[in-house]
């Protein structure tokens, strides 16, 4: 995590500087600035320019000193929980340190607390399900690794738990640990698995398809499983490989942002619009010799031209299988105009604590 930490006072440095090295040593990457005039090298712009530009290049920002200070400065700058750096502000003593903005998914409550440990300083965190130890949807998707959509539904998530209502949960994956308290097992049509067959009016659905909505309010929980496998005639226009991509998005209601690599074969490592369509999606991009693609499991879509020009029978299907591991082909070859599409999944689980 790259934290920016900043003080105000002789007093608030010192307490930033122990911050600063104790961050350093949990393996962040952390930043001491200052903005004194009693203080050498102290920043020159303003408050509030400086905490404009940490939103963009920073994870985390710890202001050591008033929170009046800190809320003024970010005002200006806040979007969105799902996008908002973490805030965090400890007192110039380090008595307290309090998590301000971002709690589950900028990490604002876990930074706190380390802070606190740092300083042997009192933790202060508000968040409702924290303080009840109850489940947070939020936080279940950012240590899973998943994107999180329907925010919205997200927070009567959270309203029904600490009402006391049953919320449901439906997955497409398998999980490890128990389901957590307030959670209900259910099918894709939203109805509990056991005992009285009903319908909790909000749940959870962990899902890379974006009209799985078993529920009435739905909050999506989306792993990064998903591996495209592609082939394509030499030098096809960058356009038409993000068109096709995202005709079998639409086609088949995954969402981007499920997708985990990119993988063909060996002879189009260096082929510009895979690599740019790589780049535009931030995925890796992976490549197999041809005997590699052949040792793959499964049925696949053989193709006796495919064969002629590479040496394998099918290059996108075997590409997306080995890609993912060994996984599931959930979409078949689909050709057209120069270029070849499949999709497959990993085995991936889902933790609970």
């Amino acid at each position: 995590m790259k934290i920016s930490v900043i003080c105000f006072s002789l007093t608030g440095y010192a307490t930033g500087s122990r911050l600063t090295e104790g961050f350093i040593k949990l393996g962040h990457q952390a930043e001491l600035f200052k903005k004194s005039r009693y203080l050498e090298d102290s920043i020159k712009e303003s408050t509030e320019q400086w905490t404009g530009k940490q939103f963009a290049c920073a994870d985390a920002i710890v202001f050591v000193g008033a929170c009046g200070i800190a809320v003024r400065s970010a005002a200006p700058w806040v979007k969105s929980k799902k996008t908002d750096p973490a805030i965090v502000v400890s007192d110039e003593c380090g008595h307290y340190v309090i998590a301000l903005l971002s709690g589950h998914l900028g990490g604002a409550n876990e930074l706190a607390e380390e802070a606190a440990k740092i300083l042997d300083a009192v933790p202060v965190i508000t968040t409702a399900t924290d303080l009840h130890s109850r489940f947070a949807v939020d936080v279940f998707a950012k240590k899973n690794g998943c994107a999180i959509f329907y925010m919205d539904a997200a927070k009567e998530v959270s309203a029904a738990i600490l009402a006391g209502e049953p919320v449901g949960f439906y997955s497409e994956y398998p999980w490890v640990g128990e389901l957590p308290r307030g959670l209900v097992l259910c099918g894709p049509d939203g109805k509990v698995l056991s005992g009285e067959r009903f319908c909790p009016r909000t749940g959870v659905a962990v899902t890379i398809h974006k009209d799985c909505m078993p529920f009435e309010k739905t909050v999506h929980v989306v792993p990064k499983t998903a591996v495209l496998g592609m082939g394509c005639r030499k030098n096809k226009e960058k356009q038409a490989l993000l068109e096709e991509v995202q005709s079998l998005l639409q086609r088949t209601h995954i969402y981007p942002e499920a997708i985990s690599k990119l993988a063909s074969i060996e002879i189009k490592k260096d082929e510009p619009g895979l690599i740019a369509l790589a780049e535009k999606f931030g995925i890796p991009f992976l490549t197999f010799s041809k005997e590699e693609l052949l040792e793959a499991e499964g049925e696949f879509t053989s193709s006796s031209f495919v064969k002629e020009i590479t040496g394998v029978d099918s290059v996108c299907e075997r590409s997306a299988v080995l890609a993912s591991e060994s996984g599931t082909l959930i979409e078949k070859k689909h050709a057209r105009d120069g270029m070849t599409t499949a999709m497959a999944v990993t085995d991936w689980r889902i933790h609970f604590e």
